[in-house]
């Protein structure tokens, strides 16, 4: 039975790493208050998110058809960083993260009709000392602001400010890719 995949993110990495990776998708975004219980911690709210964003997906799939929805956070210090809502937090973000080593989580998850099945992958990078210009500079020209903890490593502070990253480089771009073809390989026809 042939499946139909849709990418329930509006994330446009997201859509390119599913591209790259040749798989067939039709992308549909649907609203979803991304609220979590505050007892979560670490992986627990990035498989929670994506299943919740699942949940709604499933709602519209028929039988033959399946959703992939993905959330990415950045755990430092025991705190959340999710996306920055201004410049200000922004910033505050990356002073946090500046010189020190913090977790990039992205859960996967994998609906269908009935069921869902979520995987999800942690790779651990290290920050050099950023100064408050560059910092500034970075917020201004990139405008992080869709980006979990403010950052974005495929872009000018990757490359300058990232000194070591320990696991799957696409898992913090928001999407393990080595994980995500794994999950979908059983549905994909023609390989």
């Amino acid at each position: 039975m042939i499946h139909k995949i849709y990418l329930g993110s509006g994330s446009p990495r997201r859509v390119e790493l599913l591209q790259q990776m040749n798989i067939p998708f039709t992308q549909r975004v649907l609203d979803v208050d991304e609220l979590y219980p505050e007892d979560l911690s670490d992986v627990e709210i990035t498989d929670f998110l994506a299943k919740l964003k699942g949940k709604v997906q499933q709602q519209k799939l028929a039988l033959n058809e399946l959703a992939l929805t993905a959330d990415t956070i950045v755990w430092h210090n025991n705190i959340a960083l999710g996306k920055p809502k201004n410049e200000d937090e922004a910033i505050e973000m990356l002073i946090a993260l500046s010189g020190e080593t913090h977790q990039v989580i992205t859960s996967v998850c994998l609906s269908t009709k009935d069921k869902q099945r979520c995987i999800n992958d942690t790779t651990h990078v290290t920050m050099t000392a950023l100064s408050q210009d560059e910092i500034t500079y970075y917020i201004r020209k990139f405008k992080p602001f869709d980006k979990a903890g403010a950052y974005g490593i495929q872009e000018w502070i990757g490359r300058v400010g990232v000194s070591r990253i320990e696991g799957s480089y696409t898992n913090v771009v928001g999407l393990p890719t080595h994980k995500t073809y794994a999950l979908l390989k059983p549905y994909i026809v023609n390989l």
